[in-house]
């Protein structure tokens, strides 16, 4: 059952992250081409750096996360294990997200005190 449990894991993380990681990517743009006063080149690189480490660290959390499951024995256990194991994604993604919008937001407000200080 640990087998079925893995694919069901897999597929809904997967599917999951990359289409939350399809919205940051779309919807951060706005936000780094203002943090960047619009150079346009250089936000469309850092949000493809973003997105691709975005990729890699979540798909590989869910990964390690498949060997801290125990055996699996009966339906419930099944719906049990994928159930928190989900939940555990969906926060780090979560943490990750409010981690990385705190950071752009403390680099735009410092940027705009130096701006404000010259001026």
């Amino acid at each position: 059952m640990n087998t079925l449990a893995y694919i069901i894991y897999l597929l809904i993380t997967y599917l999951v992250t990359v289409r939350v990681g399809f919205i940051f990517y779309r919807n951060g743009r706005l936000f780094i081409l203002n943090l960047l006063r619009q150079d346009a080149a250089l936000t469309d690189f850092i949000n493809k750096i973003l997105l691709v480490g975005y990729y890699l660290l979540n798909l590989g959390y869910a990964a390690l996360m498949l060997t801290t499951w125990d055996t699996i024995h009966t339906w419930t256990e099944l719906l049990s294990s994928i159930t928190a194991m989900t939940g555990k994604i969906l926060l780090t993604l979560a943490l990750i997200h409010f981690g990385n919008m705190a950071g752009i937001y403390f680099i735009s407000k410092r940027d705009q005190s130096i701006i404000h200080s010259k001026i």
